[in-house]
């Protein structure tokens, strides 16, 4: 059983297993602002309208608190373990290897999934304006809807795919010009929407309670119900760490990327949840795929909605972007310790992993062309929820086992701090719909068998 809590020490790797350092805080914070503003907002806020009508607005509170918390609690370990791979580098340092592999193959549920969310919310963006031209529906939307493939997903991710092999600092640069567009588009949003306010839109408040339940058409609906979804807004910070080894002075680079970018969101977050249900009745825009250009509609914006949809449709791939190149990076690392295979571990001469890049896409194009936004974007949460439960852990942990370690950047009020973000992500847990709890359940289940089969053999080889 010793084996199973085996500790990684973080060791200089060879060269032609070194990530590239290229990345400075500007960078950094471009790339948690273009991870985290997206699909949460741009799409989610329809489907979040739907589970909790007005009261959305305190579902994007209630996330962002506890995402806030687990944003600090990955500054600290960021800067105290300084290494590509997130929560799962994180939980092997600390908390020991069965651990590590649950978290890491839980992250890649996430990543994997984050992805095919905002290819599917991408697509459901530039559909109308390709649908003049005779693009078929049926080819913008995947079997459960009643279409065939997503093909515009399935295209958005292999580009994104191809820009990141073609170098880090490249691909974030661009990440950096396509966040400002990104950003300027809900300024827009806000400007225009804001002076149709109307408080009436906000009656009832919260028509479907606060806990999460069953409503009579099958749906579960409340305002946690809500958060467990558009928790999915706030994260993005967490593909900051998996940038470790990439960023040129992780000690400091790293924290203020993770805290900076989590703080811009918020605000921004809040500024346009409030906008959005009070300029327009949420039954009009639940569960829309484009409900912020909806909604610019139905105030008689038409103009300013073709100009917030062909934003997206340019700015959206940032977020694929920050979470293609996470997603890639914790595969990379996982293989690099001996947990997949040793080949997925090789850098190209640009000093990016191309290979494992691809074959991420190749994953996630899959799930994007065939699966729809809420089912995907509801499971994606719940490996989050289990990556950001064992950051906490480790931040307390270290905490008491090893106080008097160098800290770059310390979390204030750290045993509340780290209770807030634990016992918050477990109660969006069970707020999550009961399918995905089971169906992460299983995926977890499957994970393992692999590791005892595969993943632990090698891993003790190699150790």
């Amino acid at each position: 059983m010793t084996g199973l809590f085996r500790k990684k020490l973080v060791t200089e790797q060879p060269a032609d297993r070194q990530l590239a350092r290229t990345l400075s805080w500007p960078h950094l914070v471009a790339l948690g602002v273009g991870a985290i503003v997206g699909t949460g907002i741009l799409t989610l806020i329809g489907v979040g309208a739907d589970r909790a009508g007005p009261a959305v607005i305190l579902s994007f509170a209630i996330a962002g608190l506890i995402c806030a918390c687990a944003a600090l609690a990955y500054a600290e370990m960021a800067t105290m373990i300084p290494a590509s791979g997130s929560a799962y580098t994180y939980s092997y340092v600390v908390l020991g290897e069965v651990i590590a592999w649950v978290i890491g193959w839980s992250l890649i549920l996430e990543y994997s999934l984050v992805v095919s969310t905002v290819a599917v919310g991408w697509s459901g963006y530039i559909y109308p304006l390709l649908e003049p031209y005779g693009f078929a529906k049926e080819y913008a939307q995947g079997p459960p809807l009643g279409g065939i493939i997503n093909l515009p997903a399935v295209f958005i991710i292999f580009v994104v795919a191809g820009l990141l092999t073609l170098g880090t600092k490249e691909s974030a640069t661009l990440n950096a010009v396509l966040v400002v567009i990104k950003v300027i588009a809900l300024a827009v949003f806000v400007a225009v929407a804001l002076p149709y306010f109307d408080a009436a839109n906000l009656e009832p408040f919260s028509p479907f309670g606060f806990a999460k339940h069953v409503s009579p058409d099958g749906t579960e609906r409340g305002v946690m119900a809500a958060a467990a979804i558009i928790f999915f807004a706030f994260y993005g910070f967490d593909a900051i760490s998996t940038a470790a080894e990439e960023a040129k002075n992780p000690g400091r680079d790293l924290a203020i990327g993770i805290v900076g970018s989590m703080l811009a969101c918020v605000l921004i977050y809040m500024l346009v949840a409030v906008t959005a249900v009070g300029a327009l009745s949420y039954t009009r825009f639940a569960d829309s795929p484009e409900p912020l250009a909806l909604i610019l509609r139905g105030i008689g914006q038409p103009e300013f909605a073709t100009f917030l949809a062909i934003s997206a449709v340019v700015a959206l791939p940032t977020v694929l972007l920050g979470f293609l190149f996470g997603q890639s990076r914790i595969f990379f690392v996982m293989a690099r310790d001996g947990l997949l295979p040793a080949r997925l571990a090789r850098v190209s001469k640009r000093g990016s992993p191309a290979l494992i890049t691809w074959l991420t896409a190749a994953l996630v194009a899959i799930i994007a062309g065939l699966m729809p936004i809420d089912a995907i974007a509801a499971l994606a949460n719940a490996g989050t929820l289990a990556a950001f439960v064992a950051v906490c852990v480790c931040m307390l942990v270290m905490r008491r086992r090893a106080p008097d370690a160098p800290r770059t950047f310390r979390t204030p009020l750290a045993p509340l701090v780290g209770t807030v973000g634990i016992v918050g992500c477990i109660y969006l847990f069970f707020s999550l719909p009961s399918q995905t709890q089971l169906y992460f359940l299983i995926w977890n289940a499957i994970g393992l068998v692999i590791y005892f089969a595969y993943a632990r053999p090698r891993a003790s080889a190699l150790g």
